[in-house]
Formats: C-alpha cells, sequence, structure tokens
C-alpha cells in the first residue's frame, strides 16, 4: 500500500514538472504582464496610447478601435464646456462612455506639443476617479466602485500649467469589458482631445470682490460654504444644474464681517451629478461647483 502510494506522488510530481516545462518564456511574459495589469479598480499607467506609450490591449486581446464616438470627453468652466484653457485655472474634467457598458474602465494622461506632463490631476469627492504619477506623467483612472455603473460619468479636476504651453492634449484609454472575468473580448477605444490656450489669457482682468469655496457632505446631503468679506450683506444661494436650470435657491440671512463658514442641507429629491455654486451677498457674486454623489 505504502509503495503504491509512493509510485502515485511520483507520478504526479513528474506530470507537474512535464507541465511546467511545457510553459514556454513568452508565455511566462505574458502571464506576468496580465498579473501585473489586471486592475479592475484603475487602469496601470503607461497605457493611454499617447507618444511613447503602449495602450491596454497589451493585456486585453480585444480589438483596438477609434474612441471618437465612445469617449464623450467634455472640459467644464464651471458649467460651461470649453476647448480653451487659462493658465493657472482650474476645470472639471468629464467622461462619460456613449455604449454605457456593464463593465469599463480608462485611463487618461494631459501632454504638451513636447509629449511632456502638462498641468495636474486632482480627484473630486464622488468622481469616481483616482490619481497618481509615473515618469514624470500624471495620470488618472478609474475605481473599483466606478466602473460597474452603466452611466456613471467620471469626473476630475484639472489645473492648467501655469504658463502658455500651447496645445494640450488629453489622451484617453477606454475598456468596454464584457465582464467574463477574463483578459478576452474586450474592446479598447483610443482617442485624443485637443484643447488650446485660450487668446485672451494675456488679458487681466478685476479680480472678484470675494471668492468661495464649496463641498458637499453625503452625511447629511448639505454644501458646506467657506467665504471672507470685508462686507456685511444679505446672502443668498442659487443651485444650479449642467442644462443650467435652477434647481434649489436659499435665502441664508446675512453674513459677517471676515470668515464666514455656512452649512445648507439640500433637498432629498436633488439628483447625482455636478452643480454650479452660485452665492451672491447683496450684489456681489461668486461661484464654486460641487459634486453630489450619494
Amino acid at each position: 500500500m505504502k509503495r503504491t502510494t509512493t509510485l502515485f506522488t511520483l507520478g504526479v510530481i513528474t506530470i507537474g514538472m512535464f507541465a511546467f516545462e511545457s510553459i514556454t518564456s513568452s508565455e511566462v511574459s505574458m502571464l506576468e504582464l496580465m498579473s501585473k495589469h489586471k486592475f479592475s479598480g484603475g487602469a496601470q499607467t503607461g497605457l493611454t496610447g499617447a507618444p511613447g506609450e503602449g495602450s491596454c490591449v497589451q493585456c486585453h486581446s480585444g480589438n483596438l478601435q477609434s474612441g471618437s464616438g465612445e469617449n464623450n470627453f467634455v472640459l467644464l468652466d464651471g458649467l460651461t464646456p470649453v476647448t480653451t484653457y487659462i493658465p493657472g485655472n482650474t476645470y472639471t474634467a468629464t467622461l462619460q462612455l456613449a455604449s454605457n457598458p456593464d463593465k469599463k474602465g480608462f485611463s487618461s494622461v494631459a501632454l504638451n506639443a513636447s509629449d511632456l506632463n502638462a498641468g495636474s490631476f486632482a480627484v473630486i469627492t464622488g468622481g469616481g476617479t483616482q490619481d497618481n504619477m509615473s515618469n514624470g506623467r500624471h495620470y488618472v483612472t478609474h475605481t473599483s466602485s466606478s466602473n460597474t455603473n452603466t452611466t456613471f460619468a467620471w469626473t476630475w479636476d484639472w489645473t492648467a500649467p501655469a504658463t502658455d504651453e500651447g496645445d494640450v492634449t488629453f489622451y484617453i484609454a477606454s475598456n468596454v469589458a464584457n465582464n467574463n472575468g477574463s483578459f478576452s473580448g474586450d474592446v479598447i477605444h483610443l482617442s485624443e482631445h485637443v484643447i488650446s490656450i485660450n487668446p485672451s489669457a494675456g488679458v487681466s482682468e478685476e479680480k472678484e470682490a470675494f471668492t468661495v469655496s464649496a463641498g458637499y457632505s453625503p452625511d447629511n446631503h448639505s454644501i458646506a460654504l467657506n467665504f471672507n468679506t470685508l462686507a456685511i450683506g444679505d446672502m443668498y444661494l442659487n443651485l444650479v444644474d449642467m442644462n443650467g436650470r435652477s434647481v434649489f435657491t436659499s435665502q441664508m440671512g446675512e453674513s459677517e464681517l471676515g470668515q464666514n463658514k455656512e452649512s445648507i442641507v439640500l433637498p432629498a429629491h436633488l439628483k447625482n451629478g455636478i452643480y454650479a455654486v452660485h452665492f451672491f451677498i447683496d450684489n456681489r457674486a461668486a461661484m464654486a461647483k460641487i459634486c453630489v454623489q450619494r
């Protein structure tokens, strides 16, 4: 009985050795590559299709296609879509896939004409993105909680370069996945989106009388406002959606001199999305943006 068991064990070991030897070095390299790049919680850097980079098809064995009709990318100044930038200004970038797949992902980088990193990314609470640096380039990608919502629009902030760097190109690689749990059958879409320097970038403008910062709190579904003012006046808030419609207004009483902090509870029926916060003290106005994501 003991001899039979020993022979069986040796047979299994021998078969295992032959099976291991049958895997070629190229197959091992591919397995290592697939293991390295398999991130449902965010894409690997350096695979956006930008100059000097590969694309997601290095791991996903599906088709590589143009993303001109799939990658719906918009850069917003407040709620206004723009195709130009003013150095140092911060804009909201949004990306939604036209096909609304059950499983999806993306990666993006912004480069100038010299293929160097242009500006910087910052994640927005509720925007479903994360960012990281690699080889001097700043990338933004999906998260593990935002790649399975079919209609989710990824959002993040882009701060333009501090000086005129000419045209800036956003390179985007998106993955329309078939959700089969493997690398096969996925479709990778590559697109390029050029943002030019604003012709009026060098024209000096009168600064706002005051500025306001706004944040959204999902805990109590409210807006937190922070601002500094040198005048006392009646406060008024108007919340506007991306279609330019006023969805909520609030009379907030009188401001105080100096630093102010206000919390405004939003109506329960307000939908998730990006909103412009128009804030007034008497006839002086300031604007900020929030992302409501419950």
